[in-house]
């Protein structure tokens, strides 16, 4: 390994290190960068003594140490080079430029950019250009139209993660204004709000056949967005093979890719404009759009490249708490590994990732194949491998029967996203599943928390 412009070694942590100077100068520059805490200058692993205290000191003396907030723009983490532990700090770009040492300000002491591979003071006239065009109007600082918010749901997130919470918890996570508000992020944060995810599905491949139009929302933006992960799930239809040595399963459209391209969208959505993502759904398809043009200062090729600049950073920095997302610019290295630039559209007020399915599900000759499946009740055991004679003959309700349909069309679909579609509690589903198993109809294949079901 060795030192460029987003790239920085340093050999151990100590109070002489100028580690704000560093971080201050990655925030400010349009690419981010990464600092590695043990490994000397000729980008040997050397090791890092107390990791979990250096990495307790590294969060602290960011937090407290940098303006604007930073909070949402670095990942600290643990890496292993040569088998050999080292801290590793990953910054993005930040929106609210120009980031200063607080203790300085805004000077030339206080400001520095990446050039080459050194954190250079900046001059008094880059600073004043910054400033000047520094965006004032984000979300931290637009007051929700409501004041009367509650927050339990965000609260069980936070609790179930391990994070003590205490009576700063909304104030820690910048859901207030300057002068003690509510902003728009505890708006889309709240338990109950006006924002609402659109997932539609098409008949055709264009939007005059509407199939469904299924609303996600009204209450906390990571509840809503869950319930959109489940419902594509569902959705994701998987095709069989059987070979004389094995299955091969193939799903619609790469999972976790589809995953990380949703929470994005939710994440970087311009909600100045009023509007939240959708996604749609037609015969040949998915479309997922985000409103909002790439930030300023970010350019198409830093886009492809996972170079991270979060439009909504309070909204990043609660998503990467409660693992909704995982580390700074990653998810877009996810999606390029299975699709390429030409999945993406960019518009003059949206980004949109179009999906081609994996292969075409069979339609009937109105091309309506949501219809028909949705009318049809009584599977015969033949056409989902079950060799029972047929679901009826083993006196199988009506919900039994459509959690069989689910099966065949989505083998990997859990009792929760089931649930969902089916309009039913859980427990349910989960009874009926092992009323399933008991006459000997399903088998379900794997661990608990993954794995998939078969018929019999």
């Amino acid at each position: 390994m060795i030192e460029t412009n987003r790239i920085e070694f340093k050999r151990e942590l100590t109070p002489d290190l100028d580690l704000e100077k560093e971080v201050v100068a990655f925030l400010n520059y349009h690419e981010g960068g990464m600092i590695y805490i043990g490994i000397d200058d000729d980008g040997l692993p050397v090791g890092v003594k107390d990791i979990d205290g250096d990495m307790l000191k590294i969060k602290d003396r960011i937090r407290t140490g940098i303006s604007p907030s930073p909070m949402g723009l670095f990942d600290v983490k643990v890496e292993e080079i040569d088998n050999i532990s080292v801290i590793k700090i990953f910054i993005a770009s930040g929106s609210d430029k120009p980031y200063y040492k607080t203790r300085y300000g805004l000077s030339e002491k206080g400001c520095f950019m990446r050039v080459g591979t050194a954190a250079e003071p900046m001059t008094n006239e880059q600073i004043e250009d910054l400033f000047s065009r520094k965006v004032h109007n984000t979300l931290k600082n637009v007051v929700s139209p409501r004041q009367d918010l509650t927050f339990a749901q965000l609260k069980i997130y936070y609790t179930e993660k391990g994070f003590q919470l205490n009576d700063n918890f909304i104030r820690s996570l910048d859901l207030m204004t300057d002068d003690g508000k509510y902003n728009y992020v505890a708006y889309l944060l709240a338990d109950e709000n006006g924002n609402s995810m659109k997932l539609a599905k098409y008949a055709g491949t264009d939007r005059y056949d509407l199939i469904s139009n299924n609303e996600y929302g009204y209450c906390c933006l990571i509840t809503a967005t869950r319930k959109v992960l489940d419902k594509l799930d569902v959705e994701n239809k998987v095709s069989s093979k059987i070979t004389p040595t094995r299955r091969i399963d193939t799903p619609q459209w790469d999972r976790l890719s589809v995953r990380e391209a949703v929470i994005n969208a939710v994440v970087h959505n311009d909600y100045i404009y009023g509007a939240p993502s959708k996604i749609e759904l037609f015969s040949d398809r998915l479309e997922i759009t985000s409103i909002g043009r790439i930030p300023l200062g970010l350019t198409k090729d830093d886009f492809f490249n996972g170079v991270s600049l979060p439009r909504n950073r309070e909204l990043m920095r609660v998503f990467r708490d409660v693992e909704m997302v995982e580390s700074l610019g990653s998810g877009m290295n996810r999606i390029m590994r299975t699709y390429g630039r030409e999945n993406f559209e960019f518009g003059n007020n949206y980004v949109r990732m179009i999906v081609p399915y994996n292969w075409m599900p069979e339609n009937d000759e109105d091309g309506n194949e949501e219809k028909e499946q949705s009318q049809k009740t009584d599977l015969d055991a033949k056409d989902v491998g079950c060799n029972v004679g047929s679901l009826s003959e083993v006196q199988l309700t009506d919900r039994q029967k459509k959690i069989c349909h689910i099966l065949k069309e989505n083998p990997y679909a859990s009792a929760k996203q089931m649930s969902e579609v089916l309009s039913v509690v859980q427990r349910t589903i989960e009874r009926d599943l092992a009323v399933l198993q008991q006459k000997g109809v399903i088998k379900h294949l794997g661990n608990t928390s993954g794995g998939h079901w078969e018929f019999l």
